[in-house]
């Protein structure tokens, strides 16, 4: 019976669940002074997004940041630390100004979209260090966003290393905030089968 009502479960969650097309991934960044390698008491923060297209290629990139204690001097994203969601990693990305990020401000927003077509949306040490190719820097980015082990890093006057930095982390698709109602269901469901 157990398994029958596990069978069930199965299907019927394959059938409501969205089609998975994997053409693109939305991730966050929360941007913070605590969050810096070494931290410090910046009270800057920022919620940044950024949307991968592996179909069109591109990387799209919204970011506001508030509060800086220094003006604006440069931003990049950094990819690949050893650990996810700590440690550095130099920059994957050029200094971003050339597309657009604000300067010599406290507060902005960023918006951009880049070519990962392009050999100039990465860095030359981050390409090289690749494999040197456009291909395997991009492979080597997107797979450094999926494991939580690229960062975003916005360096100030005062703090030219960096004044607030975020781990970027994928955010989960509103089919699987919908479908985890009805696997809790099921769970318990099937437990209160078993307690009989």
């Amino acid at each position: 019976m157990n398994r029958i009502l596990s069978s069930l479960a199965i299907v019927f969650a394959m059938l409501l669940a969205p089609p998975a097309f994997a053409d693109v991934t939305t991730y966050r960044a929360t941007m913070s002074g605590p969050s810096e390698a070494p931290p410090n008491a910046s009270p800057a923060f920022s919620i940044a997004t950024f949307i991968i297209d592996d179909v069109a290629m591109t990387l799209s990139m919204n970011v506001p940041f508030f509060n800086l204690r220094g003006t604006s001097t440069t931003a990049h994203i950094h990819c690949c630390t050893a650990d996810l969601l700590t440690g550095i990693a130099p920059p994957a990305t050029p200094e971003l100004n050339q597309f657009g990020f604000p300067t010599d401000v406290r507060q902005g927003v960023f918006n951009a979209t880049l070519s990962l077509a392009d050999p100039s949306a990465f860095n030359p040490g981050f390409l090289q260090a690749s494999g040197g190719t456009v291909e395997q820097a991009r492979a080597a980015l997107i797979q450094g966003f999926a494991s939580n082990k690229a960062y975003f890093n916005i360096h100030s006057a005062q703090f030219p290393a960096g004044e607030i930095r975020g781990f970027i982390v994928a955010v989960p698709e509103p089919g699987s905030w919908a479908m985890m109602p009805l696997g809790l269901g099921v769970l318990g469901f099937i437990a209160r089968k078993k307690r009989r």
